[in-house]
């Protein structure tokens, strides 16, 4: 085992796993408790009733029609949050502006979506502040510079291939996050993209729900604290984790589910991107948002690649 492979260990069991044992209600014993959460499918986030049960969720949501919104398309299945809230051409996103980063990000890939055009080059694209947003809240460039972090993208370029317009969105800092460089933004986060994307071809619709997530860590005196790291003169946050919750679509309808959890670490090359599969509910506690929650949870054939048998 290499020293490189060992420190992702050692991260993923005392960063991470310790925080989704703290996130899905364990006690010091490691025996689990009940925890009094409400699941996806009784919840609306958008009604904030949590302790109703939400009678009003489809089996199957409708395809919008084709000549509907981008952003009814994007969002079939319902907004985690309608905090500063941001519809650009062919994606949808939640501006945090206190961290100066998204809180989420949502996209609808289709094979026509993701294929390369070569009327869309990714080297003209440049990184640039969102005017949208409030100059005390904006992320700048020099920000990042100087910080040993990438400028990562949430939506991802490569998502976004129908024009160059809507590749130059991918661009805005609005859409970034701080991220390690090597071992996570240009390569096992890029793997969990490039996965996402190869989806398209065994499915017609795939939505995929980004965020970045600051989880606590059990430090020395044996309480749990969130620690993160602030770059700039804009104090950029520099998330512990970012996750992927991925919903795809068969031409005949049926519904599959993937959830990854990924520390912003440098991770080996030769860890599966499958070794970061987590319940949506360990995301969904974390983040304090009930993703895609017009969806039946009962309609997932398969959830992280195992099939399901509901009673």
């Amino acid at each position: 085992m290499s020293v490189l492979f060992r420190k992702i260990s050692q991260v993923a069991v005392i960063g991470t796993a310790t925080s989704i044992g703290w996130l899905l209600g364990y006690n010091k014993s490691h025996e689990k408790v009940r925890v009094g959460i409400p699941g996806i499918e009784t919840v609306s986030a958008a009604s904030h009733q949590g302790s109703v049960i939400n009678t009003q969720v489809p089996d199957v949501v409708p395809l919008p029609a084709p000549n509907a919104p981008r952003i009814a398309q994007i969002m079939r299945f319902g907004f985690p949050s309608l905090s500063n809230v941001r519809s650009l051409n062919d994606f949808v996103l939640s501006y945090d502006t206190r961290n100066r980063i998204p809180y989420w990000v949502c996209e609808h890939l289709t094979a026509e979506s993701v294929a390369k055009n070569p009327n869309v080059d990714r080297a003209k694209c440049n990184f640039h502040e969102d005017a949208s947003v409030h100059q005390y809240f904006r992320a700048e460039n020099r920000d990042y510079k100087g910080s040993g972090f990438d400028r990562g993208h949430l939506a991802a370029a490569g998502n976004h291939r129908r024009s160059q317009e809507d590749c130059d969105e991918t661009f805005l800092l609005s859409n970034m996050s701080p991220q390690v460089g090597r071992g996570f933004n240009r390569d096992k986060w890029n793997d969990v993209e490039q996965y996402c994307r190869q989806l398209t071809k065994s499915y017609a619709n795939v939505y995929v729900c980004t965020g970045p997530l600051f989880l606590p860590r059990r430090e020395e005196d044996g309480k749990l604290y969130v620690k993160y790291q602030v770059i700039g003169q804009n104090h950029v946050s520099v998330p512990t984790h970012f996750y992927k919750v991925v919903v795809c679509e068969s031409n005949t309808g049926e519904l599959d589910l993937e959830c990854f959890l990924l520390p912003n670490v440098e991770i080996d090359d030769s860890v599966p991107i499958a070794s970061f599969h987590v319940p949506l509910e360990t995301i969904e506690r974390a983040s304090g948002l009930l993703i895609f929650d017009k969806l039946n949870q009962k309609k997932f054939k398969k959830i992280n690649g195992q099939k399901v048998g509901w009673f």
